[in-house]
């Protein structure tokens, strides 16, 4: 690995009504992702923007593991209050984690497998600060549920949270 700083990355996801289609959220840290049900992004952000291909690729990969682990959750899932999915899979040069709330929005997080001062604590942590923001844009009257979000405070911690991780 080069002396870059990689940041994680998220992606989120949600259910869709049968009457619209419901995109998802991502960011990357490398990469940060929300997705909605039918796996729409929702927001994506990415840094470095080189390899953001291959990001969108492991988010998308990343959700069939999200759906499995709630599928054998089952009913479970919806009486759990930790909605944290954990270590989803590893690769050689990246960690993805997940998260899933009660309404099956999904945040995917892919994380730089060097950077072993990010614990499992601070992961959850953040998945909960990405939620609570998210809840913010949900709350905001203005915004249309299913279009992408470009709210300036979700940005803006969204940035310093990638900031924090380097």
């Amino acid at each position: 690995m080069s002396g870059k700083c990689h940041t994680p990355q998220l992606y989120l996801s949600s259910p869709l009504s049968a009457d619209a289609i419901q995109p998802s959220l991502g960011w990357v840290i490398p990469l940060k992702a929300v997705c909605r049900s039918a796996n729409y992004p929702l927001y994506i952000r990415s840094t470095p923007t080189e390899n953001e291909l291959k990001f969108h690729y492991m988010v998308h990969t990343s959700l069939d593991v999200v759906d499995e682990k709630i599928s054998a959750m089952g009913k479970a899932l919806v009486d759990q209050r930790e909605l944290y999915l954990g270590l989803l899979y590893p690769t050689e040069d990246y960690k993805v984690y997940g998260y899933v709330t009660n309404s099956k929005v999904k945040f995917v997080m892919v994380v730089d497998s060097s950077n072993t001062a990010l614990r499992d604590n601070e992961i959850r942590s953040m998945f909960r600060k990405l939620h609570n923001s998210y809840t913010d844009v949900m709350c905001n009257p203005f915004y249309n549920p299913g279009d992408r979000i470009q709210s300036r405070a979700f940005d803006t911690m969204v940035t310093s949270m990638m900031v924090q991780v380097c």
